[in-house]
C-alpha cells in the first residue's frame, strides 16, 4: 500500500492537497484547493487496489464504474462528483468537500457533555434524509454503509449530507474473489449494515432503511449499535434507554429494524407514509428541540414497552371538611374560615353565613344588574329599528368566506361552523435543473391547492411533501392522474411521460379543519452525453445513436445494467424491455480469452455491440446474434434496441474456446 501523499503535493497542476481526512481498508480522502476553481475546496478520495496485474486492471475499471454511477447522483444533500484521474499509479475522484461534522462527531461531543438527541432531532433528521435516499434508490443504486460517520451536519445550511457510498467497497470485494459467483460482501458496517447485506451481498432498499433507522436509535439513545442488538433474540432492546420516545416513533423504528426484509417498510414512501399516519391517529410530532439528557440506567426488570413514568404533580390543596351529600352546596374553604368561631373547648364551628351579609357581593350583584338591563335595552331596540349588532357575540362562531375567483359573489355568511364554499388557489414554480423550491403554507378542510410545473420529457419530477393531515395527487398535461401510484400520497418520483405543465394537487386528510405543510420540488434532466473526445477519463460510455438510427431522431437514453460473467459453461436468460428513447444496455464483463455469445431468442429486436469506450464493433450493428473472444482491457456493451416499444428475452453464455484437434 502506498504512503499517504504529504500536504503542498499538487496533482493534474490544480489539485494542492492540504490534509488527510481519513483513511480506510479501500482508500483515503484529502482536502484539497481547486486552483482551477479560485482555489474552491475540493475532496480527494483516493482508491488503493490490493493487488496488481489483472487484479490491478479491473480495479481501474470498478473504479471508473463508481464514478459513472456517482456522475448519475445529482442532489443537493448529496457531494457533487467532479472528475476522475490517474497519477503516478494511484486513482482518484474529485468531490465538493462538505463543511461540517459527521453526526458521529456530533454524538461524541454530546456524550462528553452527558447528552444524546432528541426525539424532535431525530424525526427532522429523518424527513431530511428520507428524500435523498428515495432519489437514489429511484436511480437503482443502495448506499449500504448508512451510519452516523457517513452523515455530515452541513454547517452552511444544517442539512445532513450523504456522504461514502459504498458501491466502490462494494466492486472490491468482488473483484478480490473472481471466481466466486455469489460471494458474500464485506461493504457496511458491523452492527448498522442488516444480515443479508452482511452474510449474502445482497441489499435492497429496505436495507438503507434498516441502517438509517440504527443511526437513528444510536442518536437516541447514545449508546453503541452493539449495546443495543440482542444477538440470541434477534431483537432490538433500544427503548429502555430512551424511555421517552413516543409509541409512534418508536413503532416505526422498530419495523424499520425488523431482522427479515420483507417484515420491513420496502419504500421510502411506506416510511413517509407510516410517520404522517401515525401524527394524524396521535400527537403532533415534536420540534427539535434541546439535546435530551442521559436517563438512569435502566433496571433489569423494566420493559421495552414501558415508558418511565412521570413524577406525579404536587398534591392539590383540599377542604379538610367531611364529604357532603350530594345535591347540597359545598361551603369553599375561604367561606368557612370567615364564618367560623370556636367553642370554648377550642372546637372549631361552622357558622352558616348569608349572601346579604356581604356588602362586597351586594355591590357586586348591583352593578350586574345595571349592566344587564341597559344591554338588554340596547339589543330590544336594535331589533325593532332593524339594525344589525355592530360586534358578533363573543360565543357566535365566526365564519371566514372565501371567493372562488375575485369576480364571482361570495357566500352569504351563517352561524353554523361549517366549511364555506370550496376554494382553489393555484401557484406557478419555476424550477431550475438540481435545485428544490420549497412552499411551506397551511390548508383547510375547504381548499385546494394547485402547484404548476412545467416539465419536459423524460426529465425526472421529484414531490415530497410534509405534514400532519395534507396528502398530494399529481396530474399530468391531460388533468389525469400519472400512473397508479400518483393519488392521496406524500411522496411521488418519477420520469415525466409528455411535455407540458403537470398539477401538483394538495388537499387535507378527511376530517382535519386545518393543517400546515411543507412541498419540496425539483426536476432533474437526463445527465448530458459527454464528448468522445473529452479528456477527462471519468466520462461514461457516449450514448449517441446507433449507426441505423435516424439523425433527425432525439438522442435515446440508455439503462445500464452490469453482468460479471467468470463462470465457464454458464446460460444466462435476460428478460427486459427497451424502447426507441430509452435503449437497454448491457455491460458484460467476463476474464480475458474466454468466448462470448449473446443471441436473441424472443422480441422483435436487434443488438449492437460496442467496445468498452462506446465504439461500435465492426459489422456488429443490426445483429440477432454475436460471438466473439473477451477483450484483455474489459468486456463490451450490448444495446438491444427496436422500432417500437417490445419486450425481449436473450440468451447470454460465456465458455472456454474450443481446442483445436490434435494431429
Amino acid at each position: 500500500m502506498q504512503p499517504p501523499l504529504p500536504p503542498g503535493t499538487i496533482l493534474q497542476n490544480r489539485y494542492r492537497l492540504l490534509q488527510v481526512l481519513g483513511q480506510g481498508g479501500f482508500g483515503r480522502t484529502y482536502l484539497a484547493e481547486d486552483q482551477g476553481r479560485f482555489n474552491e475546496r475540493c475532496a480527494l478520495k483516493e482508491f488503493m487496489p490490493p493487488q496488481a496485474g489483472y487484479a490491478l486492471e479491473k480495479a481501474k475499471e470498478l473504479f471508473q464504474r463508481e464514478a459513472a454511477i456517482l456522475y448519475q447522483i445529482q442532489h443537493p444533500q448529496v457531494p457533487q462528483f467532479r472528475a476522475t484521474f490517474e497519477q503516478d499509479q494511484r486513482l482518484f475522484l474529485v468531490q465538493d468537500y462538505v463543511e461540517g461534522k459527521t453526526y458521529r462527531d456530533c454524538l461524541e461531543e454530546r456524550r462528553a457533555q452527558g447528552q444524546r438527541f432528541s426525539e424532535g432531532e431525530i424525526e427532522q433528521l429523518l424527513r431530511q434524509l428520507l428524500p435523498v435516499l428515495a432519489h437514489i434508490h429511484s436511480k437503482g443504486i443502495i448506499h449500504r454503509d448508512i451510519a452516523p460517520d457517513n452523515i455530515i451536519l452541513r454547517e452552511g445550511d444544517r442539512l445532513p449530507v450523504l456522504i461514502d457510498f459504498g458501491v466502490v467497497k462494494e466492486a472490491v470485494t468482488r473483484m478480490q474473489s473472481p471466481d466466486t459467483q455469489h460471494q458474500a460482501t464485506t461493504v457496511g458496517k458491523a452492527g448498522f449494515a442488516p444480515s443479508e447485506q452482511l452474510q449474502t451481498g445482497q441489499a435492497y432498499p429496505s436495507s438503507d432503511l434498516y441502517a438509517l433507522a440504527v443511526t437513528a436509535v444510536v442518536l437516541l439513545t447514545g449508546r453503541d449499535a452493539g449495546e443495543l442488538y440482542n444477538d440470541r433474540m434477534l431483537t432490538w432492546d433500544w427503548q429502555n434507554y430512551a424511555p421517552e420516545v413516543s409509541p409512534r416513533l418508536a413503532q416505526v423504528l422498530n419495523r424499520m429494524l425488523s431482522h427479515k426484509p420483507d417484515d420491513r417498510y420496502q419504500s421510502v414512501r411506506e416510511v413517509v407514509e407510516a410517520l404522517q399516519s401515525a401524527q394524524a391517529a396521535g400527537s403532533p410530532p415534536p420540534v427539535a428541540s434541546a439535546p435530551q439528557q442521559y436517563p438512569p440506567p435502566a433496571s433489569a426488570s423494566t420493559s421495552t414497552a414501558a415508558p418511565t413514568p412521570a413524577p406525579p404533580p404536587p398534591p392539590t390543596q383540599v377542604s379538610s371538611l367531611p364529604t357532603q351529600a350530594i345535591g347540597r352546596p359545598l361551603e369553599s374553604e375561604t367561606q368557612i374560615t370567615r364564618g367560623a368561631r370556636r367553642s370554648r373547648s377550642g372546637a372549631p364551628v361552622i357558622q352558616e353565613s348569608s349572601f346579604w351579609d356581604d356588602p362586597l357581593a351586594v355591590t357586586a350583584v348591583g352593578t350586574g344588574l345595571v349592566l344587564l338591563t341597559g344591554f338588554g335595552s340596547w339589543a330590544a331596540v336594535s331589533f325593532l329599528m332593524g339594525q344589525p349588532s355592530p360586534t358578533p357575540s363573543p360565543t357566535t362562531p365566526q365564519v371566514s368566506v372565501t371567493p372562488l375567483s375575485p369576480s364571482s359573489t361570495p357566500a352569504s355568511p351563517t352561524t353554523s361552523p361549517s366549511p364555506s364554499t370550496p376554494v382553489l388557489y393555484s401557484k406557478r414554480l419555476t424550477l431550475k435543473p438540481s435545485e428544490t423550491v420549497t412552499e411551506s403554507d397551511s390548508l383547510r378542510a375547504n381548499e385546494t391547492v394547485d402547484y404548476i410545473v412545467e416539465g419536459e420529457q423524460g426529465q425526472t419530477l421529484n414531490a415530497y411533501l410534509s405534514g400532519e393531515g395534507v396528502l398530494m395527487s399529481v396530474l399530468g398535461p391531460n388533468r389525469q392522474l400519472v400512473g397508479d401510484r400518483s393519488d392521496r400520497v406524500s411522496l411521488w418520483q418519477g420520469e415525466l411521460p409528455f411535455t407540458g405543465e403537470y398539477t401538483l394537487r394538495l388537499r387535507t386528510v378527511q376530517g382535519l379543519a386545518e393543517s400546515d405543510y411543507q412541498l419540496e420540488v425539483s426536476l432533474e434532466s437526463p445527465p448530458p452525453s459527454p464528448s468522445p473526445s473529452s479528456p477527462t477519463p471519468s466520462s461514461p460510455p457516449p450514448t449517441s445513436p446507433p449507426p441505423t438510427s435516424p439523425s433527425s431522431s432525439p438522442e435515446p437514453i440508455y439503462s445500464e445494467e452490469v453482468l460479471d460473467l467468470f463462470g465457464t459453461g454458464e446460460t444466462l436468460n435476460l428478460t427486459g424491455r427497451t424502447t426507441p428513447q430509452r435503449i437497454q444496455r448491457y455491460r458484460i464483463e467476463g476474464p480475458p480469452g474466454k468466448i462470448l455469445d449473446v443471441r436473441v431468442a424472443s422480441g422483435p429486436v436487434s443488438l449492437t455491440i460496442r467496445y468498452p469506450d462506446g465504439t461500435v464493433v465492426e459489422d456488429a450493428a443490426g445483429l440477432l446474434e454475436w460471438s466473439a473472444e473477451v477483450l484483455s482491457s474489459g468486456g463490451y456493451l450490448v444495446d438491444v434496441q427496436a422500432d417500437e416499444a417490445t419486450d425481449f428475452r436473450l440468451e447470454v453464455s460465456l465458455a472456454a474456446p474450443e481446442s483445436p484437434p490434435s494431429p
